[in-house]
């Protein structure tokens, strides 16, 4: 099995390479750098469009060797320039060729360094791809840290689309730590003063229980198959979503796993609002999981 790293000389950096090599460390697999040209079927046969994708080729793959030459890894990567009608179909026709278990974007260049934001690539990606997208967050520094520890963030969609059981065999197959999270919002100000903190309270109690409960159901389900550790079970709460992703410890080395949405095909790819609320607010890399349909 290979990781793809997209790389774009234009909007990412090296971050994506970057978090390619931490999982690289981690499980052994060889990196494909990647840089993909859109290339225009209508003048594909047209000898100024060839020339000039010849040209971009070669400015593309010199950018990419100087970011593989700067992260001094004796990793195993290969460079690969790939032309496809888009970026994300490109991306995606190389995990295929190349047996890929994930493929590693980066966040939008508009977004907050140390943050996550989708771009065009990455949000066409988590809602099409049939394999593991994995986004670095801006800015994501080299590290010779590997991923130590993974965050199930359950809840919505996870709790039905076997996101447990999946966070549990990567964790198992990467030897890591597993955490699994979920996180509630409570307003700071309840509507009209309806209902009282203390009512609030135990609403929020409730709700903290019965997930508690669900993921250990879970939990011992995936144990039936797999030699699962102690978990840590972990709830954040806040009155907004940065407050309540903040309110659990973030170290380096930590990765979350996001599942898709209920309403996303199965083995693919496919963001919940849940999901692309967490994303922009936690401070790791984020991967996301096709759902599973058993």
């Amino acid at each position: 099995m290979t990781i793809i790293a997209g790389f774009s000389a234009r909007s990412h950096g090296s971050a994506p390479l970057h978090l390619a090599a931490q999982i690289a460390r981690t499980t052994g697999e060889k990196i494909i750098a990647a840089a993909v040209l859109e290339r225009s079927e209508v003048l594909e046969n047209d000898p100024v469009e060839r020339e000039y994708q010849a040209y971009l080729g070669k400015q593309t793959m010199r950018a990419l060797e100087q970011a593989v030459a700067a992260m001094r890894t004796d990793l195993d990567i290969s460079l690969v320039i790939h032309q496809a009608s888009s970026i994300p179909r490109g991306l995606m026709e190389l995990a295929g060729q190349h047996h890929a278990s994930v493929v590693v974007v980066g966040s939008s260049s508009s977004g907050l360094l140390g943050r996550i934001a989708l771009g065009s690539v990455t949000e066409r990606l988590v809602h099409t791809a049939a394999v593991a997208v994995a986004i670095a967050p801006r800015g994501y520094p080299s590290s010779p840290v590997p991923v130590q520890r993974l965050t199930i963030s359950y809840g919505g969609a996870a709790a039905t689309g076997h996101l447990i059981q999946t966070g549990a065999e990567i964790a198992t197959k990467w030897n890591l730590r597993l955490r699994i999270a979920s996180f509630t919002v409570r307003p700071p100000v309840m509507f009209s003063g309806a209902i009282e903190r203390s009512a609030e309270n135990l609403v929020t109690r409730q709700w903290i229980d019965k997930t508690t409960d669900a993921v250990r159901r879970q939990l011992n389900e995936a144990r039936a198959t797999l030699s699962i550790p102690n978990v840590d079970l972990v709830v954040g709460t806040g009155t907004d979503w940065p407050s309540a992703v903040a309110d659990i410890t973030w170290k380096p080395g930590d990765m979350v796993l996001l599942g898709s949405g209920a309403a996303g095909p199965f083995t693919q790819v496919f963001m919940g609002s849940a999901a692309s609320k967490i994303i922009r607010h936690v401070p790791v890399p984020v991967m996301i999981v096709p759902r599973r349909q058993t």
